[in-house]
C-alpha cells in the first residue's frame, strides 16, 4: 500500500537487513568476541558506521529511488532502538497481527524461520509470542512519536482511516493511489513484487477479507485449548485466544466489494496472478540449499 503511493519506496524483502542485525547482536552478546573486535579497533564507533553503511547503500540501490525509502524485512524491529540511534529521523511500522494468523500462514506457505518448527503449531505460536513481546518492546521504548502499532486486521477492514493515520504518522500527503495498489504492480514508481516472496500471490488483489480467518479449523485441538497459555500476548493485543471464528469487526463497504468480486471472478484473478509473476521485473536465480531461511 504505501509503495503505491507515489513519494514512497519499499520493494521486496532484501534478507540481509535482518541478518546483519543478528550477527552485530551475536557479537555483543558475545563477551569474548567483543574483546576481540576492541583490540582489533573495531570500536562500537566504528562498526556503527559501517552497519549504517550498509544498510542505508542496501535500502537505497535494491529497488528505484524515491523521495521517501521504507525497507520492509520483517523482524527488523527486534532491534528497533539501535536502528533510531544509526538513522535518527527513521520512523517504524509495528506490524500486528492475530498470531494464529501468522503461525498458520507461515506453516501452510513453508515459510522457514531460524528457530521455527514448521511441523508444530504450539511451538510456532510460542515463537511468535517471543518475537511480537520483542518488537513491542522496542516500539514502546521508541514512543509514539516514532512508532506506531498497526493493526493487520484493522487495516483490512478500514484500509482508508488507517492509511490516513499512516501516512499523518510518517508527515507524507493522502494519496488515493494507496487504496489501489494492486493496479500499480510491477509499475514504474509502483509496487515491485518477487517471484519468491510467499505472500506476493495475494499483494496482487485488492484488499479483501480472504486471509483474515484462514487459520480457523485448521489447528489441533489441544493447542486451540492451550491456546492463552502457548501465546499470552493475543490477549495482550486485544484478541480473544478463546474465539475460534474471531469477531474482529464489519468491514467498509470498499473492502465487502472488492472481496465479492474476486470470489465472482476468481479465475480472472489466478489468471492475472499467473501473469503479474511471468512479467516480474527481476528473474529468479536457483536457491542454494544454506539459503532457505527467509527470515532471521
Amino acid at each position: 500500500m504505501l509503495d503505491a503511493h507515489p513519494d514512497v519506496r519499499c520493494g521486496e524483502e532484501t534478507r540481509v537487513v535482518p541478518r546483519l542485525l543478528q550477527m552485530r547482536s551475536h557479537w555483543l552478546k558475545s563477551q569474548k568476541e567483543s574483546l576481540r573486535l576492541e583490540e582489533a579497533g573495531l570500536t562500537g564507533d566504528v562498526l556503527d558506521s559501517a552497519v549504517s553503511s550498509f544498510i542505508l547503500e542496501v535500502v537505497a540501490k535494491h529497488a528505484e529511488p524515491a523521495n521517501r525509502l521504507c525497507n520492509k524485512d520483517p523482524f527488523t524491529l527486534k532491534s528497533g532502538t539501535y536502528l533510531h540511534q544509526l538513522f535518527p529521523n527513521g520512523k517504524f511500522l509495528f506490524m500486528v497481527r492475530d498470531g494464529r494468523a501468522t503461525v498458520h500462514s507461515i506453516i501452510t506457505r513453508k515459510v522457514t524461520i531460524t528457530g521455527f518448527d514448521l511441523k508444530s503449531y504450539r511451538q510456532c505460536l510460542q515463537k511468535w509470542n517471543s518475537a511480537i513481546t520483542a518488537m513491542n518492546d522496542q516500539c514502546t521504548e521508541l514512543g509514539p512519536d516514532r512508532c506506531l502499532p498497526v493493526y493487520y486486521e484493522q487495516l483490512v477492514l478500514h484500509p482508508q482511516q488507517w492509511l490516513r493515520k499512516i501516512l499523518k504518522f510518517l508527515d507524507l500527503p493522502w494519496d488515493e493511489a494507496v487504496m489501489h495498489h494492486e493496479q500499480q504492480i510491477n509499475k514504474k514508481g509502483g509496487v515491485s513484487l518477487s517471484k519468491v516472496e510467499r505472500s506476493s500471490d495475494q499483494v496482487i488483489k485488492p484488499v479483501n477479507l480472504d486471509a483474515l480467518s484462514k487459520w480457523v479449523g485448521k489447528m489441533p485441538q489441544d493447542v486451540v485449548d492451550d491456546m492463552g497459555e502457548i501465546a499470552p500476548m493475543l490477549k495482550h493485543f486485544g484478541y480473544d485466544p478463546t474465539a475460534n471464528p474471531p469477531n474482529y469487526g464489519k468491514p467498509d463497504q470498499f473492502v465487502l466489494d472488492n472481496t465479492n468480486d474476486i470470489k465472482e471472478h476468481d479465475a480472472e484473478w489466478d489468471e492475472i496472478a499467473e501473469k503479474v509473476k511471468k512479467l516480474s521485473k527481476k528473474d529468479t536465480m536457483p536457491r542454494a540449499k544454506d539459503e532457505s531461511k527467509d527470515f532471521e
